[in-house]
């Protein structure tokens, strides 16, 4: 499958052009009814470019492997690299781009009428994916004959998205029930908990079960949550079974007396009192939490005196994280602690953000490069192997923000930047002439029940 020779330059024209032509000029008014029009029309258009940018995506896959192929990269090697490539031509995480380099495999060969759905506007993005993923388990045929019959049709006109993807299950299961079997014996596999921060400096915490032992749990946190409502608990059916299921999964006799494991990163001036700025959670990936929870989780610590040891943080003028003190010699741990404090515990490759999983050289260890803070940086494991790819380069660039910053070079010879967030700042920032080029800038606080404290001195 292959598009036209449309440049990115023509695509901008068009966009400006269209963007300007829907300004109503002058005096006119849009009406409501032309409001809904251009929206739907909107919506129309949006799905025709998702349909165009598989068809791209689909046709880098297969310019990058070609090449691989004539270099004589081995197979399970080939193609490494253009999810992570797609991820930042779209601005999307690396795990959401791999989702859609395999979406539009599957429009190009198995989804025939899907694709076109998506191109004619009938179908958005997200429910051709919902249609890709139901129907995964099948062999190529049985998937494109429930591709026609549901997308080749009116079936899908009007249908939410559940109903959607209930109907290509039903389905699926009546064309090949073994496979739909294999499909969640396999499922069982990927059984896992995650956690991911949302608003009001609350997390969730999630359990992917099988289905059997999903539906126990809740049901015993349920039962035992009626129970204690008739009791009298004061507490809401939701609140005893959220407390119930932090009590039993780590033994503790009160919900609010488990100790957890978390780096809190805060400047002095909010620490004290005086300030407002929020704290930042390294541990749990974009989590900032108000100054004024952070200084309350502080002060429990103190006043439970299970405070063990401080280490501190150095800023140089410009407030960038440099270095950090331990009781042993600064080593590939201290360092690694360092840095997912600087990079806030989240991945560097430009939108991706997922948790930092490893430490990665910058200019790679092979080619003489150093392990210190400037030359290293937090990277999920995803985005550590697509790097590996050839053509990828990497590179530190001092630049006026004063952050540690990379930029990275695509095999395209595109070129991101990436910098390091921007840590708490301390109530007095240093100037260069009247304060050294290093400084205490962070404390870092463990205390013995698991809770780890950062502060800007």
């Amino acid at each position: 499958m292959s598009v036209g020779l449309l440049d990115a330059q023509d695509v901008r024209r068009f966009r400006d052009d269209a963007l300007a032509a829907v300004r109503p000029a002058g005096d006119e008014v849009m009406t409501d009814a032309a409001r809904v029009d251009l929206l739907s029309e909107l919506e129309k258009l949006k799905s025709a470019a998702c349909a165009l940018q598989a068809e791209l995506t689909v046709d880098l896959d297969a310019s990058v492997r070609s090449r691989d192929a004539r270099q004589g990269v081995a197979p399970e090697r080939q193609g490494r690299g253009v999810a992570a490539q797609v991820a930042m031509a779209r601005q999307e995480s690396p795990h959401r781009a791999s989702m859609l380099l395999g979406l539009a495999k599957d429009l190009a060969t198995d989804l025939g009428c899907t694709h076109q759905a998506l191109r004619e506007g009938r179908l958005n993005e997200f429910r051709a994916q919902v249609v890709a993923r139901e129907s995964g388990c099948l062999g190529r045929d049985d998937r494109a004959v429930i591709d026609e019959e549901v997308c080749g049709t009116d079936v899908i006109d009007g249908l939410g998205t559940g109903a959607l993807a209930g109907e290509i299950r039903k389905r699926v299961q009546a064309a090949d029930p073994s496979a739909v079997a294999r499909r969640n014996a396999k499922a069982e596999e990927a059984r896992r908990v995650n956690i991911r921060p949302t608003p009001d400096t609350m997390v969730y915490l999630t359990g992917l079960l099988p289905v059997a032992q999903g539906v126990k749990a809740f049901a015993c946190l349920t039962k035992e949550a009626d129970r204690l409502v008739s009791d009298g608990d004061e507490r809401t059916k939701g609140q005893i079974m959220a407390d119930l299921l932090v009590e039993r999964l780590t033994g503790q006799t009160h919900a609010h007396d488990v100790g957890v494991t978390v780096d809190i990163v805060i400047s002095d001036e909010a620490l004290l009192g005086a300030g407002h700025e929020p704290a930042c959670v390294p541990d749990v990936p974009g989590c900032v939490i108000p100054a004024q929870i952070a200084r309350e989780l502080i002060a429990h610590a103190l006043r439970a005196e299970t405070i063990s040891f401080i280490r501190n943080l150095y800023a140089d003028s410009t407030g960038r994280l440099v270095a950090m003190t331990s009781r042993q010699r600064f080593a590939p741990d201290g360092l690694a602690d360092f840095l997912a404090i600087r990079d806030q515990g989240i991945c560097r490759t430009p939108w991706c953000d997922a948790p930092i999983r490893h430490i990665d050289h910058i200019d790679p260890h092979a080619a003489d490069g150093q392990t210190t803070d400037d030359n290293t940086q937090g990277l999920c494991q995803a985005c550590n192997h697509a790097k590996q790819a050839d053509g990828w380069t990497q590179t530190t660039v001092h630049d006026d923000s004063g952050r540690h910053t990379v930029e990275t070079t695509t095999p395209t010879g595109h070129h991101h930047r990436s910098r390091a967030p921007t840590p708490p700042t301390p109530a007095r920032p240093p100037t260069p002439a009247t304060r050294p080029a290093t400084r205490p800038a962070v404390a870092y606080y463990r205390p013995a029940f698991d809770i780890h404290y950062v502060a800007a001195a």
